[in-house]
């Protein structure tokens, strides 16, 4: 297995590097350590750690090996992994890494579970839709054939979908699967242009912005703390964001920087971009000397206003796609009962 294809659990990696940062901190030998967690380790973990002991006993450092396997350890980590070990803190550094990835985790689960109920809804609406082509629809078409009646276009629509579900089932089922890997195929060749053109999309783009200043914030203060200086932490840290805009402010803050402005005076020309409240905690840290703890206090509150942000779409979504969702439904029953109704009409007409 190619160590780029890599990959394990986020439970895994706070695991693997929480076990790692108390064994260096107890003052295990970084061998022992890997020896230890070696013991029962499967998967994606088994390979990691078997390369971290080959590269070690090589004499080669630990933000060599992590650098092999990109699907676990981005940049970000690797990079101060690499500036923890130079400095000699790197079981405190594991420690704040740790806390940081299981924030993450969180952050992306709080995601997970704003998208659940909508895609709930629509796997229950393709179930209701496959049973009503699959069971309902033959037995009225049937009917209908019968006497002849003249059918509305959606109701044909409906008994064409049936027909072609009931006997051309392998083809639709082949079919299916072929445009699913096609456009599994397109999103991995094209995934930064589908997901920006998602981001883009109303709701969503205050929400991923929001996004990607909790994480630029995060990897920051994590970059700062870890000793990186201010323009290389500017560097790694636009890898972490998604939105052209805050890339491009990220970029533009990092030149005012290495041309020996602030921080703060680089992001007030993004302003369009970048909150006035983040600007004025980052301005307050640099008079202070601790911008690192103020980049901190920007994650945690940039955290806090995704939480709140997510919690009421969830609350606006749920009746949007169940009023939808019901429309479709009724939209497809009317279909069916129409043509009913109409039949009723002629024989009382007769």
């Amino acid at each position: 297995m190619k160590t780029q294809n890599v990959s394990i659990s986020n439970s895994d990696k706070i695991a693997f590097i929480s076990n790692l940062s108390t064994m260096l901190e107890a003052g295990i030998p970084i061998l022992e350590s890997i020896d230890s967690l070696l013991e029962g380790s499967k998967g994606g973990l088994k390979k990691i750690l078997e390369t971290l002991r080959e590269d070690v006993t090589q004499g080669k450092r630990i933000h060599f090996s992590f650098a092999k396997f990109p699907n676990v350890f981005n940049k970000v980590t690797v990079n101060i992994i690499k500036a923890s070990e130079e400095s000699g803190t790197l079981d405190e550094t594991l420690k704040d890494l740790k806390d940081i990835i299981a924030k993450e985790n969180e952050f992306s689960d709080k995601i997970k579970s704003a998208l659940i109920y909508p895609s709930v809804i629509v796997i229950v609406f393709i179930g209701v839709l496959i049973v009503i082509l699959t069971f309902v629809i033959p037995k009225i078409s049937l009917v209908f054939t019968r006497l002849r009646v003249e059918l509305p276009l959606p109701t044909k629509i409906l008994i064409f979908l049936s027909d072609l579900l009931l006997k051309q089932t392998i083809p639709v089922v082949v079919g299916i699967i072929l445009v699913s890997i096609g456009m599994l195929f397109l999103f991995k060749r094209n995934k930064r242009f589908f997901v920006s053109v998602f981001i883009s999309l109303p709701v969503v783009s205050g929400l991923a912005k929001e996004i990607d200043l909790t994480r630029f914030s995060r990897s920051l203060y994590l970059l700062l703390n870890a000793g990186i200086p201010i323009t290389g932490a500017l560097e790694l840290a636009q890898d972490v964001v998604v939105k052209k805009e805050i890339e491009k402010a990220i970029i533009n803050s990092r030149d005012a920087v290495q041309s020996g402005k602030k921080l703060s005076e680089g992001l007030k020309v993004q302003k369009k971009s970048i909150p006035s409240i983040m600007i004025k905690l980052i301005e307050a840290g640099e008079k202070s000397g601790s911008l690192e703890k103020s980049m901190q206090d920007i994650s945690v509150y940039f955290d806090y206003q995704v939480s709140k942000m997510l919690a009421t779409a969830t609350v606006l979504l749920e009746p949007i796609i169940l009023v939808f969702t019901a429309v479709l439904i009724g939209a497809m029953m009317i279909s069916v009962i129409a043509p009913i109704y109409g039949l009723i009409g002629q024989v009382g007409q007769r």
